[in-house]
């Protein structure tokens, strides 16, 4: 990673610049982040951490494109995609980036393979091609021998790789993994933050995970704290 001060020479894959976020209770003014800088690298897996309140998942929200800034600029793969309409943002959103929740988002009535389709129903591809790519990502995730299996009939950790799944069927360039493992018990949180550092790997993933598990942390490459919306340098974990 080049850095959280900008001062990095390298293009960046992402890139934020002096962000502020602020959110308005009546006429008070509330700074969740305030004047941020971060450069990640393609490919790379970032933990961020810090307490309740301290802007995590705010970062995460403008990042993915969920929410945009009060004031600053994101570029996500040389797009500036604070400057995009709310289509326009909705659709890089639906071809660059993958979700993963802490509660798994999953309709309870589509089995996991069904639920793992759903981002490709809009798209034009064929039957036959979404299935290609269904069960692909089943494999990668590791869960298409469930694959006609509903929810109820899963595990958590079972839950969250149908949910990763979905989160790459679109063979997106970013996942952002919010809380990924808060549901879980150890063994299986540690099942899914392996399948987390495996997938940024093999596919080239750049993945951005909002932890309050240092356990969960330590899986990926670099570790930054966020304190009262100020973004602090972490040091490599490898």
């Amino acid at each position: 990673m080049v850095g959280v001060d900008g001062t990095g020479t390298k293009s960046s894959f992402l890139k934020a610049r002096n962000l502020d976020k602020i959110y308005y209770r009546g006429e008070e003014e509330i700074h969740c982040l305030s004047g941020l800088n971060l450069d990640v690298e393609k490919g790379e897996f970032i933990a961020f951490m810090g307490p309740s309140g301290s802007g995590k998942t705010t970062l995460l929200n403008l990042l993915g494109g969920l929410d945009k800034p009060t004031r600053g600029t994101i570029f996500a793969n040389g797009i500036e995609i604070t400057s995009l309409s709310e289509n326009m943002l909705a659709k890089w959103r639906s071809s660059n980036v993958g979700f993963v929740f802490q509660m798994y988002n999953l309709l309870p009535v589509l089995t996991a393979y069904q639920n793992v389709e759903i981002p490709l129903l809009l798209t034009s591809l064929s039957k036959k091609e979404r299935e290609e790519h269904v069960l692909l990502a089943m494999e990668l995730a590791k869960i298409v021998d469930r694959r006609n299996h509903y929810p109820s009939q899963l595990s958590g950790g079972q839950q969250q790789r149908v949910s990763i799944a979905r989160a790459i069927v679109s063979s997106p360039l970013f996942l952002f993994c919010d809380e990924p493992t808060g549901d879980l018990d150890r063994k299986s949180g540690d099942e899914i933050m392996d399948l987390l550092r495996s997938l940024s790997k093999q596919l080239d993933i750049t993945v951005l995970m909002v932890t309050h598990d240092p356990h969960a942390a330590e899986k990926s490459d670099t570790v930054l704290h966020l304190e009262k919306g100020i973004l602090i340098e972490g040091k490599p974990l490898r």
